[in-house]
């Protein structure tokens, strides 16, 4: 389906979207939880973890408009939603909806994710989509700050 100004193009990345999706990447980190400093993850790391990593470990999907990067989606099987991050400027659309119906099409049998407890606005949204938090930690990670792992199940009481 080729891409309209009001509805973006998902696809399977490839090899030569390394550099926009690592400058995706790092700005819409930035923006989600500005009060977590990337001191794990310098910004002149964040090319070679897409390019050596990220790309090559993870089933990524980019979202485009107009051909320019919005969006990205990251799978690892078997159950982990590893990244999911959208420019600021194209959430509350409806594209980050689509982003977890296709992780939950790839992954019908359940999904989990981590995310950090001060990104309010994205446990939010998981909830939305039926995700339920199950652990709660203290900031035993990279960027020693407190997460919360989610997950979903396609037998959730809400049906989601």
């Amino acid at each position: 389906m080729p891409e309209t100004a009001s509805e973006p193009t998902i696809r399977r990345a490839v090899p030569d979207d390394a550099v926009e999706l690592a400058e995706l990447f790092w700005r819409v980190r930035e923006q989600s939880v500005p009060a977590i400093p990337m001191i794990a993850h310098p910004r002149e790391t964040v090319l070679p973890f897409v390019r050596e990593v990220l790309l090559p470990d993870f089933e990524v999907h980019v979202a485009v408009l107009d051909g320019r990067m919005i969006g990205f989606l990251a799978l690892m099987a078997p159950d982990q939603l590893g990244h999911l991050y959208l420019d600021h400027s194209h959430t509350g659309q409806g594209l980050g909806s689509r982003l977890v119906d296709l992780a939950k099409e790839r992954f019908p049998g359940g999904l989990r994710l981590w995310a950090f407890q001060d990104n309010h606005d994205a446990l939010r949204f998981y909830r939305r989509h039926g995700f339920v938090a199950v652990e709660w930690t203290d900031g035993d990670n990279e960027e020693h700050a407190p997460d919360v792992l989610m997950t979903w199940s396609p037998t959730a009481p809400d049906g989601t």
